[in-house]
This record gives structure tokens, sequence and C-alpha cells, in this order.
């Protein structure tokens, strides 16, 4: 049986064919142009779904889509990224576009189910994940199955607090927030982070370049890694100290910094942590890779196949 696996990002959008075991027959990734909101991505779906029905004999359709949504009846509350989706009901749409059932959830659980049945979190009872991608979002997934709180959305991790004034964890580490970081790390240095950051044509995506000058040594990209880290870990420790869970699960475009960036979150993240809780679940990169979101929607679809 096969299914559609959509993930409706900030940056990108991916449309996948596949089957309930996350194997992808065929795949579409297209740039989300915040210009033109959500009714530009809707458009760019309606271009590439009725091919895939075409030709994969498609029995359902999964959604992870970037924001708040009611997994009940797949209506969108709003993203925070993207405009023109306020109260939008993808569910409806979609099943008018594709005539199969529908199953619409936000892509920070979706990930979470993708990669607790297939990825970094296989084996686990309770996972615990957390995107670092254009914003933060969190998912939770216990036996198999993914926690739902009162709509619309849970595990919100990306809007937790860091401090009374209300900087929010996306205000300090999404990938946005990480480049301008990172551009007021380097304003003035030589170092080969700042060297990097200096080569581009334009402002913007500064964070693909820490990974590169991390293994060159640069203490700047060091400082700053650090820094991310510490705010991940403590955004973590209310996670860990509400719900426990065996395994943290990074990933999202920032995740593609690799083992340093998961090694300083782990080494971080007890110290915010009751000595009960010692040492700490363990964390993880994405097994999945940028493939987490469109996975797990591959799973979500299969849960709603006739």
């Amino acid at each position: 049986m096969n299914h559609i696996g959509i993930e409706i990002g900030g940056t990108k959008i991916q449309i996948v064919a596949g089957k309930a075991d996350g194997s992808i027959l065929e795949r579409h990734r297209l740039a989300a142009d915040r210009a033109r909101g959500g009714a530009g991505i809707r458009e760019q779906i309606a271009s590439v779904v009725p091919g895939l029905l075409a030709r994969h004999a498609i029995a359902s359709v999964g959604v992870g889509f970037g924001g708040p949504v009611d997994p009940r009846t797949g209506r969108i509350c709003c993203s925070h990224q993207v405009p023109g989706w306020h109260d939008f009901p993808l569910g409806d749409w979609l099943r008018d576009l594709a005539s199969v059932p529908v199953a619409v959830e936000n892509d920070a659980n979706v990930a979470a189910l993708g990669e607790a049945l297939h990825g970094a979190g296989r084996g686990f009872g309770s996972v615990f994940w957390i995107n670092m991608g254009s914003g933060v979002g969190g998912g939770m997934v216990v036996d198999g199955r993914l926690y739902h709180g009162a709509r619309p959305g849970e595990a919100e991790i990306g809007h937790l607090r860091l401090d009374r004034s209300g900087r929010i964890v996306e205000d300090a580490c999404s990938g946005w927030a990480v480049d301008r970081r990172i551009r007021e790390a380097v304003a003035g240095g030589d170092g080969a982070l700042a060297v990097a950051v200096a080569s581009q044509s334009a402002e913007g995506g500064e964070a693909r370049h820490l990974r590169a000058a991390l293994e060159a040594g640069d203490p700047v990209a060091r400082g700053l890694l650090g820094a991310v880290a510490d705010d991940l870990a403590f955004a973590l420790s209310h996670a860990v100290h509400l719900f426990h869970p065996e395994v943290i699960v990074v990933g999202g475009g920032l995740s593609l910094v690799g083992e340093p960036l998961r090694a300083a979150m782990a080494e971080a993240l007890p110290g915010y942590l009751m000595d009960a809780f010692h040492p700490g679940p363990q964390v993880a990169l994405a097994g999945l890779g940028e493939d987490s979101v469109p996975v797990g929607a591959l799973a979500l679809a299969a849960s709603v196949a006739p």
C-alpha cells in the first residue's frame, strides 16, 4: 500500500510517495516562497500531488505542518513563519484534491513519530523530539503513539521562555536566530567563521558555516556553539522534568552541525536536572536526517488508510 507524505515548513516543502515502513518511492523538494504565503505553497502542492496519485496508487495522505493544528479536523491554527494559513482547513482541502483519507499533524509531532518508529528513537518507549529549523518545535511519542495535549498543539518547546523578559527558545536557537548570532559574533573578526560569512553574497544561512569553522578550531564558533547548546539544554530540562523521556532526538537544519552540537547539549543538560534524574536521557542526532518529517508523514498516512 502506498501513501503520500507532505512536509510543510517555513523554508522547504517536501512531498513524497512511499510506504508505511518509511521507504520512499518518489520525492519532490521545493523551496517555500514566504512572499507568496500559504496560497503559494498550496499551489506548489497541487502541482505535484495529482502526478503522485496517478503513478503510485495512493491510499492516503499524511501531512506534517509547521505550526499548531487541530489533528482531529486537519484545520490549521496558524503558521509562525508563513502568512496565509490562519484557520485554514488543510485536511478538507487535501481530501478534495486527492480523494483519499488525509491526516494532518504538527510537523514536529510527525518528525517525532518518524524517528520513534524508524530512526534514532526506535526501540525506546518514550521519545522526545526537538527540531531546529526555521523555527524550533517539539514532539513526544510514547509506546509508538503521539502524545496529544489540549488543542491546538503541544510540546511547543520553541515557545518556552528562557527568562522573564519574554525571550523564547526560537528567539535564541532557531536557524534564523543562530544566523543572527553568528553575524553579531563575527563582526569585525578574522577567524574561519568570519571569513566564511564574509564570503557570502547575501545575508542569511550563516549557520551552514559552523561545522567547518568548528573543525578548524575557530574559538568564536566554539563559543557560539556552547551558548546555543546551553540555551537548548536549559529548555530541554523542562521537558525532562515534565516527561522524563528515555531519549531526546535532535533534528532540523541546525542539527547538521552534527556531533559537536549533540555532545555540547548532552554535556550541558545534566547541570539543569534534579539529581534524581541524573544522568538524564540519551541525546541522539536524528537517524533519518532531513527525512524525519516525510517518513513520519507516511506512517501517519498509513494510520488513516482504509
